[in-house]
């Protein structure tokens, strides 16, 4: 059994000040007793506060590993805006010095394998908690739990379930996309494979884009393609047994005709070595350079239909929309302010030991939207019985 909690200090650790820090940070400046910024250097954790109207709200850090370790003490959390790479060893700091720990980034193997010492610290350890993985978590769970409460878990019945995520620019460009996370890292998940249910069976994509199929959302026309594992979700997400999956696949979003924009990205994807690959993001930042007067638009469209025996069936869907303003990008406010919403719940205690994605349940899920919503995050939802 896991030891006693650990009480929350109140002193919350925010590392990286990248493209999705925004407004989610200036809610802990609100919440927290005290917040710490962590960035490359002092003076671009100091430009980051300025940016965010922040200044004089949180300490400014140079961050290195041993700079962070050496302030941790008991019960402080630990926010990671670092590279997913990273996590592992920031979690394995908290673990020794007695902090929580919070990221927006999917659950690495080496994440998972130290769950076990951080429960038994009495550590809380939140993860999945940004735009995608985050929101989605929260609509699916949401829709799924109402579903279910309609069709009944022993009905056998056929379901689809869809979950696209993607960010682009608000104002369509000719290369049919903005870049809102590092060009490099767009280009490695779509170099890796994909496993994704469609007519009823399992299929893997070796080359996910060639995947992309047309896909609408509220009238307009998008396109989309599967991304990573969406199998294991099927369990995550608390779908019956007694229900068979005719299609179940979480995937991105892009512009109608990015798939024809990127022919030349995709030959060299094709074709290209790590070097190559490396050197061509490089390439495409130059090319296509995000400018103060650009503003950004997320879309997050998540979709349930079941279908039941004997008339017992139930469709919903979920669609967020927003574009990004002056005061900070639409990516920013999604990845950051759910985040900044888990990590309150660490400080008020109301999020247990262990391992958490997001909010695991679809009655927490309605919480954390509802939440949300006040917060600025706004969203529709969408029933036909």
């Amino acid at each position: 059994m896991p030891d006693a909690r650990v009480p929350a200090s109140g002193t919350v650790h925010w590392v990286g000040a990248g493209l999705s820090t925004g407004s989610g940070l200036a809610r802990l400046c609100d919440t927290a007793a005290r917040v710490r910024l962590w960035h490359r250097t002092e003076r671009r954790a100091a430009d980051a506060l300025d940016r965010l109207g922040l200044t004089g709200r949180a300490a400014t850090r140079a961050y290195t590993p041993d700079a962070l370790t050496a302030e941790l003490a008991p019960g402080d959390v630990v926010v990671s805006m670092l590279p997913a790479t990273e996590h592992a060893a920031l979690l394995a700091a908290c673990v020794r010095e007695g902090a929580h720990f919070a990221c927006s980034s999917y659950v690495s193997d080496a994440v998972l394998e130290q769950v076990p010492a951080a429960g038994a610290a009495g550590l809380t350890v939140l993860t999945e908690a940004g735009l995608d993985p985050g929101i989605d978590h929260l609509f699916a769970h949401s829709l799924v739990g109402r579903a279910r409460e309609a069709v009944g878990d022993d009905t056998p019945a056929a379901y689809t379930l869809t979950s696209y995520c993607g960010g682009v620019p608000a104002v369509p460009n000719d290369f049919r996309y903005r870049f809102s996370w590092a060009p490099a890292g767009v280009l490695n998940a779509l170099r890796a494979p994909a496993r994704y249910i469609e007519d009823g069976a399992e299929r893997v994509t070796e080359r996910p884009w060639e995947a992309t199929r047309r896909h609408d959302v509220d009238g307009e026309t998008f396109e989309a393609y599967p991304n990573r594992d969406s199998v294991p979700f099927i369990g995550q997400y608390g779908l019956p047994g007694a229900w068979r999956p005719d299609t179940f696949v979480r995937g991105t979003l892009r512009l109608d005709g990015w798939l024809d924009a990127w022919a030349g990205v995709f030959e060299e994807l094709r074709a290209g070595d790590d070097a190559r690959i490396a050197a061509l993001a490089g390439e495409l930042a130059r090319a296509h350079p995000t400018t103060d007067a650009d503003r950004d638009r997320v879309v997050l469209a998540v979709s349930l239909d079941v279908r039941g025996e004997k008339g017992r069936s139930w469709s919903g869907s979920c669609l967020l929309d927003l574009v990004g303003d002056a005061e900070e990008s639409a990516m920013a406010r999604c990845v950051s302010r759910p985040l900044a919403l888990g990590v309150r719940h660490i400080l008020d205690g109301s999020l247990p030991v262990g391992l958490h994605r997001s909010a695991g349940t679809a009655a927490r899920s309605q919480e954390w939207l509802r939440e949300l919503a006040t917060d600025g995050v706004r969203f529709t939802q969408h029933t036909d019985t």
